[in-house]
């Protein structure tokens, strides 16, 4: 098994434990390659030998790695799903900070997790993804830079004041005309992020569902719902010269009015994770939301 390492190169955290790794893996001869800009990071501090980094660098992880350790945070892990697109390895998160609920392999235990894989004690996750595509009536159709996200769409205004009207059609049918500073399309993964933080559900992985959550909704009756996966979502933002932020998991997409349509949906793919044998999802819920007496030691 080939281990690809990539991470948040802005982030000085990441260096030595990075470095570590990468002796320890020489070490145990186990095969291995560097993105690029983490290659270039260790040579520069010297923190590895420049011989190994040429050697071992490459700016496709997606065909040279098995599996690819992402050091940062869940953020950084989104990063790196959208940089190994479609039908990429599946993904471990090495968390530098605080345990996330993607990146919940800790810097102290990637060796430990590493044996595990070798020991071939994990599944892969095989997470949702939604997509995203827009039409418009004039020939300009909005271009979408991200189309597919992981953890959530969102509608969001573009700086200007004043809520946003949004009409939003459900396979064709209409739901809502939202007034609210924005709206977020989830996905179960992404229902412990941005739309959690604006009161919608926590949705189990492997749940088959899209969570629309309004963002600080004018009218208190207006709340989070979760539509079948198979649901087509379309969102528009009236009046038509409105302008707005489209983003796709933090990427942004300058919306100029126009009378754009959006529709969203289950994409084909997935996005997978390496889960070691003995990491649960409600483990690590209890964990970051300190849920119940036993919450960080169990």
């Amino acid at each position: 098994m080939t281990y690809g390492i990539t991470g948040h190169t802005r982030k000085d955290q990441i260096w030595e434990p990075v470095a570590d790794l990468v002796s320890w893996l020489m070490r145990q001869d186990l095969p291995f390659c560097l993105h690029q800009d983490v290659a270039d990071g260790l040579a520069a501090r010297e923190l590895v030998g420049e011989a190994v980094c040429t050697a071992n660098a490459t700016a496709d992880l997606t065909d040279a790695s098995d599996v690819v350790l992402s050091y940062g945070g869940d953020g950084t892990l989104l990063r790196t799903a959208h940089a190994l697109g479609d039908g990429g390895p599946p993904i471990m998160g090495v968390n530098i900070g605080r345990l996330g609920f993607l990146a919940d392999i800790d810097t102290g235990g990637v060796e430990e997790a590493i044996q595990q894989l070798e020991d071939g004690a994990y599944r892969v996750e095989e997470r949702m993804v939604l997509e995203a595509s827009a039409r418009s009536a004039s020939d300009d159709a909005p271009d979408l830079s991200a189309r597919w996200a992981l953890n959530e769409f969102v509608v969001d205004r573009s700086g200007e004041t004043g809520l946003l009207e949004i009409d939003v059609r459900v396979n064709g049918t209409p739901l809502n005309t939202y007034w609210a500073d924005g709206l977020i399309a989830a996905t179960p993964t992404g229902s412990t992020a941005y739309s959690l933080s604006a009161g919608g559900p926590i949705l189990a992985p492997g749940t088959e569902a899209v969570i629309l959550t309004p963002i600080a909704p004018h009218t208190l009756t207006v709340r989070p719902i979760a539509l079948p996966a198979d649901a087509t979502v379309e969102v528009r933002v009236r009046p038509e010269e409105r302008s707005y932020v489209f983003a796709a998991d933090g990427h942004n997409n300058a919306i100029d009015g126009g009378g754009a349509v959006l529709s969203i949906q289950k994409a084909p793919h997935t996005v997978n994770l390496a889960k070691l044998d003995g990491q649960r999802y409600f483990k690590t819920l209890r964990s970051k939301l300190m849920w119940g007496a036993n919450a960080v030691s169990s």
